[in-house]
């Protein structure tokens, strides 16, 4: 599972106000809307956004990241309705979930207890060192090794092109996650290229249960 935006609504809630505040602080010329943040999340991606868009420095990066972490640390973003019952499931069926995400484990982890969803077997976040961090595909070869798992015992669920691109390099089955915006960008690249769309919760459940 992907955590933001696919368990829980955070960029709308939590990411982009963030980023709000920092640009105005330190970049008070550059503005962008949420659905410009959502998009270019999606594609470059937040480092490149920072970076080639944003005009951050190396140096910037860093502190927007630990601006951002201390938002963090007094907002927990509430997850979607549906996302409970879909772990819940895979748990009762035996199923291992497993967290990667752009967001610490951390706060992973302390938003699955704070909205009382079944802990994640293991977790991959920002933590991890950007040069095996998601689009990489080392997460997901490193779950299958923990738990003998082969490609297509798993299926990766995203919302975002990062996430998309880890699980083709791992040849690992993917969804698509298409219920925390309505961007025709990003919906129109992710039903071109996948075969698993979903823009409700509720027929992910059916495509994963029934």
């Amino acid at each position: 599972m992907d955590h933001d935006d696919t368990v829980v609504n955070s960029t709308a809630t939590v990411h982009f106000p963030s980023f709000v505040e920092y640009m105005d602080k330190y970049f008070p010329e550059k503005k962008f809307t949420l659905e410009e943040y959502f998009k270019y999340n999606f594609d470059p991606g937040v480092v490149k956004f920072f970076r080639e868009i944003c005009g951050m420095t190396e140096e910037d990066v860093i502190k927007e990241q630990d601006f951002w972490r201390d938002y963090v640390k007094g907002h927990v973003p509430k997850a979607f309705p549906g996302i409970k019952e879909i772990l819940t499931e895979q748990k009762r069926q035996g199923g291992i979930i497993a967290v990667v995400s752009h967001s610490y484990s951390e706060y992973i982890l302390r938003d699955y207890r704070e909205n009382d969803l079944p802990n994640p077997d293991i977790t991959y976040g920002w933590e991890v060192p950007i040069e095996i961090r998601k689009p990489k595909p080392w997460a997901l070869e490193q779950i299958m090794k923990k738990y003998n798992l082969k490609p297509e015992d798993m299926i990766v669920i995203d919302d975002l092109k990062p996430g998309f691109d880890m699980a083709k390099a791992a040849g690992v089955p993917f969804a698509a996650a298409g219920w925390a915006n309505d961007i025709p960008e990003i919906e129109n690249f992710m039903r071109s290229n996948t075969e698993n769309y979903f823009k409700t919760i509720d027929e992910l459940y059916e495509f994963l249960f029934s």
